[in-house]
C-alpha cells in the first residue's frame, strides 16, 4: 500500500534583497521503500519531522528532486543510504541510470514538467482511486498569499522561468491530479 504525507509544509516570503524559505517535504512510503521528495535546506525541521515518523536517515530509500534550486534540494546529500531520483536518472554512488519515468520498486511515477526550471518535474502517487501530484514549483505561493489556481500566473524567479512552458505543466498537473502538493504552499484538492 502507499501512503503519502506532508512532513513540512513549504513556505516563501520575501525580504528586501532575497528570500526566507524551504521547499515542502514530502514522505512517500511504496512497497516498502521510504521516499523524501524535495528535502529542503533545514536540517533541524526535517530531522524533527524524520524522528515523529520513526524514521532515520539511514531508513529512507530515495530522494526525490523536483529541481535543483538548493530550497528544494540542499539536503538530499545527508541520506547515506538514498538513490537521488530527478527528471531523467536515478544516482547511486557514481553510477547514472535512466529511470524510464518510474521510481524502481516502487508505484511512483516521474513526469517532466518544465518552466520554472527546464529539468523540473513532479512525483505522481496513486492512492486507492486518487491521483496525488508532489508538484514542486509548478505551482507555489508566498507566504499569507491567497492560494488561487491562475494557470497564467506569472513565477516569482523569472531568471529561470519560461511561462508557455510552466502554463503547460500546470495545465497537464490540472488534468491528471486529484490533490496537488505545491512546492510552497498548503495541498488542495483539485475541483474537477
Amino acid at each position: 500500500m502507499t501512503e503519502i504525507k506532508v512532513l513540512i509544509e513549504g513556505y516563501a516570503k520575501e525580504i528586501k534583497n532575497g528570500w526566507i524559505a524551504n521547499s515542502t517535504v514530502v514522505l512517500v512510503k511504496s512497497n516498502g521503500k521510504n521516499i523524501i521528495v524535495d528535502p529542503g535546506f533545514d536540517r533541524k525541521k526535517l530531522l524533527n519531522a524524520l524522528k515523529k515518523e520513526n524514521l532515520k536517515i539511514s531508513d529512507i530509500d530515495y530522494v526525490f528532486l523536483t529541481h535543483g534550486h538548493i530550497d528544494h534540494s540542499l539536503l538530499a546529500g545527508i541520506f547515506e543510504n538514498a538513490k537521488i531520483v530527478d527528471e531523467l536518472y536515478v544516482y547511486e554512488k557514481d553510477a547514472i541510470v535512466n529511470h524510464n519515468g518510474i521510481i524502481l520498486n516502487t508505484d511512483l511515477k516521474v513526469i517532466r514538467t518544465p518552466g520554472h526550471k527546464e529539468d523540473h518535474c513532479s512525483l505522481i502517487v496513486k492512492i486507492e482511486k486518487e491521483i496525488y501530484v508532489v508538484a514542486g514549483d509548478v505551482f507555489w505561493w508566498l507566504d499569507n498569499e491567497k492560494q488561487e489556481i491562475d494557470i497564467n500566473k506569472p513565477d516569482n524567479d523569472p531568471e529561470h522561468m519560461n511561462i508557455q512552458k510552466l502554463i503547460e505543466s500546470r495545465k497537464k498537473i490540472l488534468k491528471i491530479a486529484d490533490y496537488i502538493i505545491p512546492g510552497h504552499g498548503k495541498m488542495f484538492r483539485v475541483e474537477k
